[in-house]
């Protein structure tokens, strides 16, 4: 079990140079500390303020995020590239926790996006897949080469949708594209068919778009091979 743990550092204001003592979580257990949750998804818990001058700033560092009740653990390690978290004491302490969806993201709208799709019951390699898959159609849609940046902004099961905001265009300009679940359904196949090994690591690991493209890749080239074969069988029958 992952407790809130909080430590103190000096933080030097940029505007004044005074130093003001700052509280930073390190790790929060919301299922624990519920408060905590909305903390983290309005970006409160990163809030820091100079009690000298009062100039506010959001702190940037690495803070684990712990959900017992619904089952996942997001760290949010600013900017990480690894596939994989290479932090052998964290892993060796959480290595016995079975069925919990363990996560790395480099970014705070990446750490919220998990949070709110493993809140919301969802796989989030699917989503990441579908959102990937949509994403091609939005860029098709406004004559662009890729759209690269999004997240997860909707999920209505009742209505069978779900929605993704998406940042087109040079100027990043906010736009969102429901879609059916029915896509997502699809998804999750292709996920339980292809991502068998990543499903089964027990380690933190990154499920991101370079990771949905992969699977992408993977899935068309297969679908490729599968009609080249089903063409060529037709032809020796015949």
């Amino acid at each position: 079990m992952a407790n809130s743990n909080i430590i103190r550092k000096n933080i030097v204001c940029p505007r004044c140079n005074e130093t003001t003592e700052a509280a930073l979580y390190t790790s929060v257990n919301v299922t624990a500390r519920r408060d905590l949750r909305a903390q983290a998804m309005n970006e409160s818990l990163f809030k820091w303020t100079c009690k000298n001058c009062g100039y506010t700033a959001r702190l940037t560092y690495p803070v684990l995020y712990n959900d017992m009740k619904n089952r996942f653990m997001v760290y949010l390690i600013p900017k990480i590239e690894h596939f994989q978290l290479a932090d052998k004491a964290l892993e060796e302490e959480f290595k016995n926790l079975k069925h919990i969806n363990k996560r790395i993201v480099p970014d705070f709208n990446s750490f919220k996006e998990k949070i709110f799709i493993f809140e919301s019951g969802l796989d989030d390699m699917a989503v990441e897949l579908t959102k990937l898959a949509i994403s091609e159609a939005v860029a098709a849609k406004h004559n662009i080469p890729d759209v690269t940046e999004g997240y997860l902004s909707m999920y209505n099961s009742e209505n069978n949708t779900m929605g993704f905001t998406y940042f087109v265009g040079e100027e990043k300009r906010p736009y969102v594209q429901s879609a059916r679940l029915e896509i997502y359904g699809k998804s999750v196949s292709v996920v339980n068919e292809l991502a068998v090994k990543d499903k089964n690591l027990k380690g933190f690991i990154r499920i991101d778009r370079e990771w949905a493209e992969n699977i992408l890749y993977r899935y068309k080239r297969g679908r490729q091979v599968a009609r080249r074969n089903a063409e060529q069988s037709k032809e020796e029958q015949e």
